[in-house]
């Protein structure tokens, strides 16, 4: 049996979708985009969506607007994609790397968060791994104590909740990656929420290069743009916005086959010799982005070669940030973070995948733990 780490969960409404863009004359941002972003933050009870390029732009975006710059420092996961901390430095300031909660919760420590704030502390950025989110209730009370703005990295959390409240509503911002291997994929593609209307209306204006009139406004009507401040080129475009709105009527389908995925995995891996399985008790419903596990192996690559061998794709999530080259002059010590980054596999998990794929997975996983 073949099973790939990742398919993507296209199909005919997709290529419709594209095709009535083209046929529209109108890809560059547009309507597509006005009403994926209506969409998207109207299923997430946000009051304000923004869509732009990619992850990265959004996060960069809320640190801008939130007026973190050379000198400040904000805290953030290592065991995350470096884009969480790379935006930190694109805004001149310090990413400080707090550790995660422990090896059943892989999200941002509030005791360790708390104690790396320091009088040049301006932000947080809890990253929910996984689609589990971090313990937002109580790092934004942190927060709040200290004056500092809460930005969600929700890039693996669409439609995801903790404690009865949906992720992305908690902070200042969130914001939402629509890259080709999340639950919804563009290709490239992102997008933040906020409930604050004058936050919303300034990331629309940076989004576009600080123009007061975009292209389809001047369609319209609009009289010719001013530029009333400095911005970036991180707009979205129609034929993207048109397959994020075809991706977004099928997420809740999505999550729910996931979770019986999720399930599955967890009834057949339980108990088993050499690995450990997080988030055994998490308060709400996960996106189940990835579905990861710590392996005792000794050699996690020779696991994945055999496993691969054996028609099974992995991955892992994630190398911790603090170890790479770049930044490993932070000197983070972050104990739980790196035994995550040691043992952690990352198993297949996607819409098309089959109950007797699961089985097949696990089958394979327990035969190659056995054989060290």
């Amino acid at each position: 049996m073949q099973v790939p780490f990742f398919e993507l969960n296209y199909g005919p409404e997709e290529t419709a979708a594209v095709v009535a863009a083209l046929e529209s004359r109108w890809i560059s941002m547009g309507p597509r985009c006005a009403e994926f972003e209506q969409r998207f933050a109207a299923l997430h009870g946000a009051a304000h969506g923004v869509a732009v390029a990619n992850c990265t732009a959004a996060l960069h975006l809320a640190l801008r607007i939130c007026g973190v710059g050379p000198g400040d420092e904000v805290i953030v996961p290592s065991l995350t994609f470096v884009a969480t901390a790379s935006v930190v430095r694109m805004q001149g300031a310090t990413p400080v790397f707090a550790d995660i909660t422990s090896l059943d919760d892989w999200t941002l420590s509030v005791e360790d968060t708390a104690r790396k704030i320091t009088s040049r502390t301006r932000a947080i950025i809890p990253m929910h791994y996984g689609g589990f989110g971090a313990d937002m209730p109580r790092l934004c009370a942190l927060a709040r104590a200290h004056g500092l703005r809460v930005i969600e990295d929700a890039c693996h959390a669409p439609l995801a909740t903790r404690d009865g409240r949906t992720l992305g509503t908690f902070g200042d911002f969130a914001c939402y990656s629509f890259y080709s291997n999340k639950n919804m994929a563009t290709g490239e593609g992102g997008m933040m929420l906020t409930g604050d209307a004058d936050l919303a209306a300034r990331a629309r204006l940076l989004r576009a290069h600080g123009m007061t009139a975009t292209a389809y406004d001047r369609e319209r009507g609009a009289e010719f743009y001013d530029v009333v401040d400095w911005g970036y080129n991180y707009r979205l475009d129609d034929i993207r916005a048109a397959l994020g709105l075809a991706q977004l009527a099928k997420l809740e389908d999505d999550l729910a086959h996931r979770a019986r995925l999720v399930e599955r995995y967890r009834r057949n891996l339980d108990g088993q010799p050499g690995l450990h399985l997080p988030f055994r008790d998490y308060p709400g419903r996960p996106s189940h982005y990835v579905f990861g596990v710590l392996t005792d192996h000794p050699d996690r690559r020779a696991l994945r070669e055999a496993l691969k061998a054996r028609g099974v794709g992995t991955s892992r999530h994630y190398p911790p940030v603090h170890q790479f080259a770049c930044y490993r002059a932070s000197g983070a010590r972050l104990p739980l973070t790196e035994e995550v980054g040691r043992r952690e596999l990352s198993l297949p998990l996607f819409r098309a995948m089959t109950l007797e794929q699961v089985d097949y997975v696990c089958e394979q996983l327990c035969e190659c733990l056995r054989r060290g």
